[in-house]
């Protein structure tokens, strides 16, 4: 998959070279976007993602994925600084759709004019882990034939916690926090305040939207109310579409009430937890004042402001 990435890449930068020197080309405000979507495994991210990749042609946005070895959230020096480069010059990219498994990474810090606008979706966080680690050991219907990490392992969820597993162990459900909080060492202190109110302010302040995967078709409705340059057509695209629920994690077996509890006595739980709230709250705030029903169809509200007394009056 790298090399085949790294000669698409030479393949565009020698289609702009071929006739000579490439000319810095001037890219309209309205293209002049890229947005990143930093997902979170075992989010809905590839439902939502397939979404993006159908709609780039008719849309004229390219859509890229950023792979990350072993999917390692954290990037080095080197790699930001090499990543920001990227992002903000390669304008035969734009506008662009990024997506990957990375943290959140803060361009400001790097003397960029124009950041990127940031999306994500996260989930209930026992949800989350429940689905991922059935995930491990029996994969999906997005590539059945792919072997997993765990694959073997037929230890269900509860056995697992009963038995004070690794893999279900609450140490495992820290990963949304730290995914918005970023690449400070502190964010990936499992059970570290600081980076839980980190991870708020930054979902506040540097997120456009962040949505909850049970109301995914919601968080595109309003991305595409509010970013019809690269959402256009999504929420027809997703309630018709045969890639809206397309990856579904096999053999998943629901945890006892039993199980839910004893992972709910954990600070981990009780943080990441905080965290989804919050979000939820953020994301149903703005969904109020964006939509309005009737008769059980949720609907988009017109511009909601206008300009007036406006002077010196034009002759």
């Amino acid at each position: 998959e790298r090399a085949i990435a790294r000669h698409e890449v030479r393949e565009i930068e020698q289609h702009h070279t071929v006739d000579g020197p490439r000319q810095d080309v001037t890219l309209d405000e309205d293209d002049d976007v890229v947005i990143i979507y930093n997902r979170v495994p075992k989010t809905a991210s590839t439902s939502f993602t397939n979404i993006a990749y159908d709609l780039c042609a008719k849309n004229k946005y390219h859509v890229l994925h950023i792979n990350t070895t072993k999917n390692n959230p954290v990037m080095s020096l080197q790699d930001q600084v090499r990543f920001v480069k990227n992002v903000t010059s390669w304008k035969e990219m734009k506008p662009g759709f990024y997506h990957g498994h990375i943290s959140y990474l803060d361009f400001a810090k790097f003397g960029v004019k124009k950041k990127p606008v940031y999306i994500n979706v996260i989930r209930d966080p026992i949800e989350r882990l429940v689905s991922y680690y059935y995930f491990l050991r029996f994969g999906d219907d997005y590539r059945p034939g792919l072997r997993r990490r765990k694959q073997g392992d037929k230890k269900t969820f509860d056995e697992c916690v009963a038995a004070g597993g690794s893999d279900c162990a609450p140490e495992k459900l820290w990963l949304q926090i730290p995914f918005f909080c970023g690449h400070s060492s502190e964010c990936w202190n499992v059970g570290s305040r600081w980076a839980l109110e980190q991870a708020k302010y930054n979902l506040i302040n540097e997120y456009f939207l962040v949505g909850v995967t049970e109301e995914l078709e919601d968080f595109i409705m309003l991305l595409e109310a509010a970013l019809p340059r690269f959402f256009r057509g999504a929420t027809e695209l997703y309630r018709t579409g045969k890639k809206s629920h397309l990856r579904k994690t096999t053999e998943k077996k629901l945890p006892t009430k039993e199980t839910i509890a004893k992972l709910q006595q954990s600070e981990i739980w009780k943080m990441e937890n905080e965290f989804y709230e919050f979000a939820l709250e953020q994301f149903q705030f703005v969904r109020a004042h964006a939509v309005r029903e009737k008769d059980g169809e949720l609907y988009i509200l017109a511009q909601n402001f206008f300009y007036e007394k406006i002077y010196p009056k034009s002759n």
